[in-house]
């Protein structure tokens, strides 16, 4: 006896199992629906939650209406659907690992502004970036003996800011206070070996300090007023 006759022979059996899926179908639906709109879950924990919700109304809808696994004899049908769901979980588990590598991956907003600046990349489909067209001023700062002179720079925007190690120590300079951290333009620091010399491009006004990891008297400023 197939499925179709044992529930035309019990119709209350039939009626109830249709009554249980359609109850169950509503709260799998209602719960998710207050997650998401109450805010009790967010981020990465809310797109678990919706898809093992998903999974678990599928199960309810092949079930109780669909009645799979109840028929005699080789349940082709059960096999085949569990088949089709190991297939279906395969792809959604692996897309949302690939996109989230992908995501994770991306080039933040300080990285953004570093490429920027140092490509040159003036203007994106007619909108500026906010990286110069043309450098202008070069400045240079000094660090020797522990000291950076000039302590204070005043710069125009797209003027040039040249560090130049003249200890006999690699510096390692991070832009912001030892408090708190503040990148200018994308970068969060630069690295200088003894006898070289790194350039910027102030790209960015206002007022930033520097200072070296080893050394609290490396720390320096300076201020970016404005474009010519």
């Amino acid at each position: 006896m197939n499925t179709t006759n044992q529930h035309e022979s019990n119709p209350e059996k039939a009626m109830s199992s249709y009554v249980v899926g359609f109850i169950l179908s509503l709260v799998f639906t209602f719960i998710p629906y207050i997650l998401v709109v109450r805010h009790y879950v967010t981020g990465q924990a809310l797109l678990i939650t919706i898809l093992t919700f998903a999974m678990v109304q599928l199960l309810v809808q092949v079930f109780f209406f669909l009645h799979l696994g109840r028929e005699t004899g080789p349940r082709w049908n059960l096999y085949f659907f569990i088949g089709t769901f190991v297939a279906m979980l395969i792809v959604v588990v692996g897309s949302v690992i690939i996109i989230s590598n992908l995501h994770s991956n991306m080039a933040t907003l300080d990285q953004t502004k570093r490429i920027i600046d140092s490509e040159g990349i003036y203007q994106v489909s007619g909108e500026r970036t906010g990286a110069c067209r043309t450098l202008h001023t070069n400045h240079v700062v000094v660090i020797q003996d522990g000291k950076v002179n000039p302590s204070l720079t005043v710069a125009l925007k797209c003027d040039t800011l040249t560090f130049i190690d003249k200890d006999t120590v690699d510096v390692q300079l991070n832009f912001g206070t030892r408090l708190k951290r503040a990148p200018f333009a994308g970068l969060t620091g630069i690295a200088l070996r003894k006898e070289h010399t790194k350039t910027i491009t102030l790209s960015q006004t206002g007022t930033f300090s520097f200072y070296d990891n080893g050394r609290p008297s490396v720390t320096g400023s300076f201020a970016v007023v404005g474009d010519k």
